[in-house]
This record gives C-alpha cells, structure tokens and sequence, in this order.
C-alpha cells in the first residue's frame, strides 16, 4: 500500500527518524504535492511495522516543523507553501554541508581547504550537466 517508506533495522537513527526523512524527501522532490493526504497513522504502521506510536510522533514532529497539518477527522496533508519543496531540498543540503564542515574539521583541513574542494566539486558538476 505506502511500501514506499520503509524502516530499516541497521539504520541507528531512531525509526520516527527514518519516517521524517522519507516524507521530506518525498515532499521535496515533488512526489507528494502541497495538499497530498499521508496515509492514516493506523495503516502506516500496519504498513511498515511500526508502533502507532512511532508513525504519531513522527507526524507530530513533521506537524510542528510545518510540513504536514492534520485536521481533526479528516487526515493528515502536505502543507501548502509554495517554497515547501525549496526549503526541504535547502534543509537537506545544509545538513549535507555540516557534515561535510565536520569531516573537513576531523581531517584536520580549514575553511579554506573546505571551501575550495566545495567549489571544485561544484565546477565538475556544472561541467558534467553542459
């Protein structure tokens, strides 16, 4: 039915995690619109072998970040907005760019070291889509 998410059990993030991350990203790439109805709560969790506990509080958190809104008896839906994708696609490479800023900091590179090999990757990937 939502086989589309998926759980998995060597991921270490916690499993509300992994369900957030998902529905960003399916959000983000345009897969569920401004509007979308998310699968009820109980069918998620039947679906993907969760706790409804697990599916409500990653609803919750997507709810309070202002992702998804629920309305009472009617469901839960993709927020309207129309830089929601742009802003999800934003988060997603700031967390990218951290991680990125922490390796660089644990190989003991600078700034600098950092910057140019950002912008290098940049330039290859311009060049490749020309």
């Amino acid at each position: 039915m939502h086989s589309e998410l998926l759980i998995s059990q060597a991921d270490g993030r916690p499993m509300y995690l992994q369900l957030m991350e998902q529905i960003r990203r399916r959000i983000a790439a345009g897969d569920w619109p401004a509007g979308y109805e998310l699968p009820s709560i109980r069918a998620l969790a039947a679906d993907v072998s969760v706790s409804v506990i697990t599916i409500k509080r990653a609803y919750l958190e997507l709810e309070r970040e202002g992702v998804i809104v629920t309305r009472q008896g009617k469901g839960s839906f993709v927020a309207d907005g129309a830089d929601l994708g742009r802003r999800l696609q934003q988060q997603d490479l700031d967390q990218h760019l951290e991680a990125a800023a922490e390796l660089s900091f644990v190989l003991g590179l600078d700034a600098q070291e950092l910057e140019a090999r950002v912008r290098d990757a940049y330039r290859r990937i311009t060049k490749e889509r020309a």
